[in-house]
C-alpha cells in the first residue's frame, strides 16, 4: 500500500486503524530509546549525588540532566514512536497541562513551579509513563493510551500538591504541602503574640565597644576567630546551657553583639525589620521596619542577608533590596537611608544583596554591583552623603573588609570578576587581581600573614593564594598557587597555625597552606559555618541540620571533640560567640547557649 492510503489524520494505514480501533493491539511503540535516555539521566544523578557533589558533573547531572533527558524523551515520541499522531499530540499534551498546572498552582510563583517541573515533576512522570509502557505490552493500544495519560498526569498532581520550602545545600528540595503552614507563618504569629517593645530612652552614656563585644558579621576583622576565650570541650561533663530560644522572621542574617544587646535582621511579613534583643531573655528592644521591601527567592530563602555592623553609638545595615539604613543602636532611631540602587544604577542582585556594611575612616562602604566603575558605594557615616564609587563587578554576595597591606589600610572586596583593594579616602582602585569564571562569589577573602589571601570559587573551580606586592612601581598581585582540593561557595573559611578549615561543598576540609594539598576531607556537616577559637586551635561547627560541634583544628585527621543538637531546621547563618554566650539562628528560630569558658590568661 503506497503512502498515498495512508490516514491523514493518524498517519496509519486503514487496516491498522481498524485493528487498533477494536482493540487488537497492533500498536507496538518504540520505548527502548526512552527506557536508555532515561537510565542513564537517573545513573548519573545518582553518581553525582554520591561522588560528585559540588563539581561541574553534579551541576549537569542535577541541573541540566533533567532537562536534556527530558527534551530528548519528547523529541523521539514525536517522530519514532511508532504511535498515531493523533496519540502522540496527546501525550505531548498531557505532558504540557500537566507541567502547566505544577507551574502555575505554585503559591510562591511561577519561578519556583518552573523548578518543580524540570527537576522533579517532569522526570517522575516521564519515567512513570515509560515504565507503563514497557511491562504492558499484552495490553490492547486502547488501555495502554489510558494507562500512559494517568502514569503522566499523576506525578505533575503530585507536584502541584507541593510547595517549595527552599533546597539544601546539597540542592535537594525542601518539599511540604502547599496547604500546610509554612515556617515563616509560625514566626509571625508568635512575634504578633509577643508584648510589644517600650519606646528606649537614649542611656547618659553613648553605647561603646567593650571586650568580648562581637561589632558585626564575622566578628571585628570579619574573619571569624575569636580571640581571649577557650571552651570546655567535654561536652559530656559540661555541656552548653539553654538560656533562651525563641522564633525570628526569615533571613539569612547573623548577629552583633554590644554588652546585652543583641542585633539581627529579618522579614516580618511585608516589611523588613533590624531588631535589638536584650540578650539575656531575647525579649525586643526596639524594632526598625521599611515598609515594602519583602524579598522573596524560594531556592534560597526569604529576607535579608546581611548582618548589622556597629560603630560609635551607631547600628548601619543593609536590606536585600538595597536600603542602607543608619539608625542609633540604643534606642533605634532613625538617622538617615540610602538607597543603594538608586545611587548605583544597579539592580537587586538573583539572590539579593548580602554585604554586611564597613565602617572605615568615617565612611560606610557596601557592595552595590554597579555599572561604570559603581561597584562598590561609600557614604558619610555621619549624613549619608555619597562619597565615592570604585571598582569593577555586578554580582557579589561578599562583603568589603578593612585590612592593612604594607601599611596602607584599604578596603578589600571580592567580586565575580576577581579580587581588589581600594584606597578608602579617596575610593582609588590600588590594586586588582582578576578572575572571573562568570560565577558569584560568597565568602570573605581568607587572610594569610601580611599580604597574601585566599580567593575561593564554587563549582570545583578551586581555590589560589594570591601575593600582594608594593614596591617603587606600585601595587601588583601574583599567584602563589591553585589547589582543586576546595572549591567553597558560601561557606566562609578560617585560617589557623599554617592550614586553612572550610566547606567544599558538603565536604568539611583541611588544607595546607604551604601547597595547597588536602590533608583531610570528611562529610557530617553539611554546608554549615565555622567560628575559630583562635587561643585553643578548637573549631566551632554550625552544622546545616541545626548541630553545635566542636572540632580539634588539626591536619592529622578530623577529631570531633563534642556535638549537640541546638536548632531545627536548615541553618545557614553564621555563629557567634560573646561574653561566654553562643548566639545562633536561622530563617525561623534563633537561641542562646551559656557556654563554659575560661579565660586565656587564667588557663595558662
Amino acid at each position: 500500500m503506497s503512502d498515498a492510503t495512508l490516514n491523514p489524520m493518524t498517519g496509519a494505514r486503514p487496516d491498522k486503524l481498524a485493528s487498533s480501533r477494536r482493540g487488537a493491539g497492533v500498536v507496538r511503540p518504540r520505548v527502548w530509546p526512552a527506557v536508555v535516555i532515561l537510565a542513564i539521566q537517573w545513573v548519573a544523578k545518582l553518581l553525582a549525588e554520591r561522588f560528585w557533589l559540588g563539581e561541574p558533573a553534579w551541576f549537569y547531572a542535577v541541573i541540566w540532566g533533567p532537562m536534556i533527558g527530558a527534551g530528548l524523551v519528547l523529541l523521539l515520541w514525536l517522530v519514532a514512536s511508532r504511535v498515531p499522531w493523533l496519540d502522540r499530540f496527546l501525550v505531548l499534551l498531557v505532558v504540557l497541562a500537566g507541567g502547566a498546572a505544577v507551574l502555575l498552582t505554585d503559591p510562591t510563583g511561577p519561578d519556583v513551579g518552573g523548578f518543580k517541573v524540570v527537576l522533579y515533576a517532569l522526570p517522575v512522570a516521564l519515567t512513570a509513563g515509560t515504565l507503563w509502557l514497557l511491562v504492558t505490552p499484552p495490553l490492547g493500544w486502547s488501555w495502554r493510551r489510558l494507562g500512559l495519560v494517568v502514569a503522566l498526569l499523576l506525578p505533575m498532581g503530585y507536584y502541584s500538591l507541593l510547595r517549595l520550602d527552599g533546597v539544601w545545600g546539597e540542592f535537594t528540595a525542601n518539599l511540604s504541602w502547599r496547604w500546610s503552614e509554612t515556617a515563616e507563618d509560625q514566626s509571625l504569629a508568635e512575634i504578633r503574640r509577643r508584648q510589644a517593645p517600650t519606646p528606649m530612652s537614649a542611656p547618659v552614656k553613648p553605647l561603646e565597644l567593650e571586650p568580648g563585644d562581637w561589632p558585626g558579621f564575622r566578628g571585628a576583622e570579619r574573619d571569624g576567630k575569636l580571640h581571649g576565650v577557650r571552651l570546655a570541650t567535654n561536652w559530656a561533663k559540661d555541656p552548653p546551657q539553654l538560656i533562651w530560644k525563641q522564633r525570628v522572621g526569615p533571613g539569612w542574617s547573623s548577629f552583633a553583639v554590644l554588652g546585652n544587646r543583641l542585633y539581627t535582621q529579618e522579614q516580618r511579613g511585608d516589611d523588613e525589620a533590624v531588631v535589638c534583643y536584650e540578650a539575656d531573655s531575647g525579649k525586643e528592644l526596639w524594632v526598625h521596619r521599611d515598609e515594602g521591601v519583602r524579598f522573596v527567592e524560594a531556592v534560597g530563602g526569604n529576607g535579608p542577608r546581611g548582618t548589622p555592623t556597629f560603630n560609635a553609638g551607631r547600628l548601619y545595615t543593609l536590606g536585600a533590596k538595597g536600603k542602607l539604613n543608619c539608625l542609633d543602636a540604643a534606642t533605634g532611631k532613625f538617622h538617615w537611608s540610602r538607597e543603594v540602587t538608586k545611587d548605583s544604577g544597579a539592580k537587586v542582585p538573583p539572590w539579593a544583596y548580602a554585604s554586611s556594611p564597613l565602617v572605615v575612616q568615617g565612611l560606610v562602604v557596601v557592595f552595590a554591583g554597579g555599572p561604570e566603575h559603581k561597584a562598590v558605594q561609600a557614604y558619610d557615616a555621619e549624613t549619608g552623603a555619597p562619597k565615592w564609587a570604585a571598582g569593577e563587578g555586578t554580582h557579589s554576595y561578599s562583603s568589603p573588609q578593612r585590612m592593612t597591606i604594607h601599611g596602607v589600610e584599604q578596603v578589600v572586596i571580592v567580586s565575580e570578576q576577581g579580587l581588589s583593594g581600594i584606597d578608602p579616602k579617596e575610593g582609588k582602585v590600588l590594586w586588582n587581581y582578576a578572575w572571573d569564571e562568570g560565577i558569584q562569589r560568597v565568602i570573605q577573602p581568607a587572610r594569610i600573614g601580611d599580604s597574601d589571601f585566599l580567593l575561593g570559587t564554587t563549582f570545583s573551580k578551586g581555590t589560589r593564594r594570591l601575593h600582594v606586592s608594593h614596591g617603587k612601581d606600585g601595587w601588583a598581585v601574583e599567584q602563589v598557587w591553585q589547589t582543586k582540593a576546595i572549591s567553597p561557595y558560601f561557606n566562609d573559611m578560617v585560617i589557623y597555625d599554617n592550614h586553612l578549615y572550610g566547606f567544599d561543598g558538603a565536604y568539611f576540609v583541611c588544607v595546607s597552606l604551604d601547597d595547597g594539598k588536602r590533608c583531610w576531607k570528611e562529610r557530617g556537616y553539611g554546608a554549615g559555618q565555622v567560628l575559630l577559637l583562635d587561643d585553643q586551635g578548637v573549631l566551632l561547627v554550625l552544622t546545616e541540620t541545626g548541630d553545635i560541634a566542636l572540632v580539634a583544628a588539626q591536619p592529622s585527621a578530623l577529631n570531633e571533640l563534642a556535638r549537640i543538637t541546638a536548632l531545627e531546621g536548615k541553618t545557614w547563618n553564621h555563629p557567634v560567640i560573646a561574653h561566654g554566650r553562643l548566639y545562633i539562628r536561622n530563617d525561623h528560630w534563633m537561641a542562646c547557649y551559656q557556654l563554659k569558658t575560661e579565660a586565656v590568661a587564667a588557663a595558662k
